[in-house]
C-alpha cells in the first residue's frame, strides 16, 4: 500500500512554501493584478508536481550520503519508508502531470519546459562538482515565477528576469547559510558547498552579499513596473526577515540553524506576495 504521508515527507510539500507564492506573484505583475484562476490554478499544479519530481530526484540521488548524516534520519527514503521503485515511479507520475498541466498555459510553456528543467535535472548531481551549488538551487526554484509569468502572458520581459535573479539569490544564500553546519561531512565525502571552498565564515560573508542584492532586485523590480507604495512594504519586511536571520545564526554557532529557520525564510516569498497582490487592490 502507498504511504502518502511518507511521500509528502520525501519531497517536503511544506517548502513550496519558498516558490509558490513567487509563481502568483509573477502571475499577478504579468497580467497587471488580474490573472485567470483558471491560469493559477494549473501553474500551481505544474508547479507543485514538478518542484515534487525534482524533489525526489534529489534525494534519490544523495540517499548514499543522506543514510551516513544523523540528522537526515527522518526522511523517509532513508528511513526505508520509500523503496527506490517507489520514488522512480513517483517521479515519473509527477513529470506527467507536471508536463499536462503545462499544457493548459500559454503554448510557448510546452517548449520552454526543457530550458526551465534543466537546473532541477543537474542540480543534485553539482554538489559533487562545485561550491557554487547553492545558486543552482535558487536557480531552479527561480523557475517558479519565471512560469508563472510566461504561463500567463507567453512573453518574457526585463522585470521578469530581474525577478528570477532576485529569486535565485535569496534562495542560493539561505541554502549556503544552512549548509555551513555541513562542512565537516561534506569534506568528509568529497562534496562541495561555499563552507567547503571558503569557510563557514566566508560562506556566510557571500551569502551576506548575495541577500543585499537580492534585495536590491526585488526593489528595482517595483521601480521598473511603477508597483504601488504598498509593493515596498512587503520588500522591507522581506528585507527586515533576512537581517534578523543573520543577526541569530553565525558561522561559529548553529544552535539556532533549525528547521524553524530554514521555514521562517518563507516570510520572504509570502510577504512581497501578498503586498503584492493586495497593492492592486488599494
Amino acid at each position: 500500500m502507498i504511504d502518502i504521508k511518507a511521500h509528502i515527507n520525501n519531497v517536503a510539500l511544506h517548502h513550496t512554501i519558498f516558490d509558490l507564492p513567487f509563481a502568483f506573484m509573477a502571475a499577478f505583475l504579468a497580467s497587471n493584478g488580474h490573472p485567470r484562476l483558471w491560469d493559477l490554478f494549473w501553474i500551481a499544479l505544474a508547479i507543485t508536481s514538478g518542484r515534487a519530481a525534482a524533489m525526489a530526484m534529489d534525494n534519490l540521488a544523495d540517499l548514499k550520503y543522506d543514510s551516513q548524516q544523523p540528522r537526515m534520519a527522518y526522511r523517509a527514503m532513508v528511513a526505508g519508508r520509500i523503496s527506490k521503485r517507489e520514488a522512480k515511479i513517483f517521479i515519473v507520475l509527477c513529470l506527467a502531470i507536471m508536463v499536462a498541466s503545462v499544457c493548459q498555459l500559454q503554448p510557448i510553456c510546452i517548449y520552454l519546459l526543457p530550458v526551465a528543467a534543466i537546473p532541477c535535472l543537474i542540480y543534485p548531481y553539482l554538489k559533487r562538482v562545485t561550491g557554487w551549488v547553492h545558486l543552482f538551487l535558487g536557480l531552479a526554484i527561480a523557475m517558479a515565477p519565471a512560469g508563472g509569468w510566461v504561463g500567463v502572458t507567453g512573453t518574457i520581459s526585463a522585470p521578469l528576469i530581474v525577478l528570477c535573479l532576485a529569486v535565485a539569490l535569496w534562495i542560493g544564500a539561505f541554502d549556503a547559510m544552512y549548509g555551513t553546519q555541513d562542512e565537516e561531512f561534506d569534506r568528509s565525502q568529497g562534496l562541495h558547498s561555499l563552507a567547503v571552498s571558503y569557510g563557514a565564515e566566508g560562506a556566510f560573508r557571500i551569502a551576506t552579499v548575495l541577500h543585499v542584492i537580492c534585495i536590491l532586485c526585488f526593489f528595482a523590480v517595483g521601480v521598473m513596473m511603477q508597483l504601488h507604495w504598498f509593493y515596498f512594504v512587503g520588500v522591507g519586511i522581506a528585507a527586515g526577515t533576512l537581517v534578523y536571520q543573520h543577526r541569530i545564526i553565525g558561522p561559529h554557532d548553529f544552535r539556532r540553524l533549525t528547521q524553524r529557520y530554514f521555514m521562517r525564510n518563507g516570510i520572504v516569498s509570502i510577504a512581497i506576495f501578498l503586498c503584492t497582490w493586495i497593492s492592486y487592490y488599494i
